[in-house]
């Protein structure tokens, strides 16, 4: 099964969220399984993005041991049908997922354990590299910056020039600012209007249903933010966006296959 080697797409890629966790933010994505994500599939999901830990605002830890009983059957299985993302920050996780058949490491840490910069060259494998303010149970807890975008980015961009010098292909790495991972509106309004600093590094943006998006649209509820979380992925499109990471697949490929047809 290929695997997608950077730009020259003439829209974002779109990552489906498969959490398999009873305590993710959004809660008709939690308990997810094999059937959620060959929906996904079906519905034209170039990635599939698996988590087994929740990191929304407030979260706790939970053990290594329940981490990889809940993602490690859902990445062998899921893998034999597309790309697979593994969704984690702990090292020993990442490396069974990517014995599974995983193909992307997502590293909400940021590679803060060196231990995972150096399975990701090991493996050779695709990585995005986050950024998040603190630990999520204390990631929104006052938030601050002297200057969001550039604190953020060089953060971002120093990680992924160390994966470089190291001899990773610079076309298998994805840079996310981590909207609402230790941030306010403001920082998560900056940070997107401030991706081009992410350059040349692929950008994944994951923006789907925040709360960022409940602020702006007044809806506090995540179930009623599908409308906002395709506008976001609208200006993503028209700006080059390299990736989407959304729980409404459907609904986004369909919305970039008017843009490309508009576009034509």
């Amino acid at each position: 099964m290929a695997v997608f080697e950077g730009a020259g797409k003439s829209r974002p890629q779109v990552m489906g969220i498969i959490n398999a966790t009873p305590d993710s933010f959004y809660e008709s994505s939690r308990e997810g399984n094999i059937e959620s994500a060959m929906k996904m599939i079906a519905n034209g999901a170039d990635w599939i993005d698996i988590g087994g830990e929740s990191t929304r605002p407030g979260a706790t830890k939970i053990s290594i041991e329940e981490e990889i009983a809940r993602v490690i059957p859902l990445i062998e299985e899921i893998s034999k049908h597309c790309n697979v993302s593994i969704d984690t920050r702990n090292v020993e996780v990442a490396r069974l997922a990517v014995k599974a058949g995983a193909t992307m490491i997502n590293d909400v840490s940021g590679l803060r354990d060196s231990g995972m910069m150096d399975l990701v060259i090991e493996s050779g494998c695709h990585v995005c590299i986050m950024h998040m303010l603190g630990e999520p149970g204390n990631m929104q807890d006052n938030p601050q910056y002297d200057d969001v975008s550039m604190e953020v980015n060089q953060m971002l961009i120093s990680k992924a020039n160390e994966l470089v010098e190291k001899g990773h292909p610079i076309d298998k790495i994805y840079l996310d600012p981590g909207i609402g991972f230790g941030k306010n509106l403001e920082h998560n309004i900056e940070l997107l209007q401030s991706f081009s600093q992410l350059r040349p590094y692929q950008v994944l943006w994951g923006v789907s249903r925040k709360s960022m998006i409940g602020q702006i649209c007044n809806q506090p509820d995540s179930a009623h933010r599908l409308a906002g979380s395709l506008a976001i992925a609208a200006k993503g499109f028209y700006e080059g966006i390299d990736v989407v990471r959304v729980h409404d697949v459907r609904e986004h490929v369909d919305l970039f296959a008017v843009l490309e047809k508009l576009e034509e």
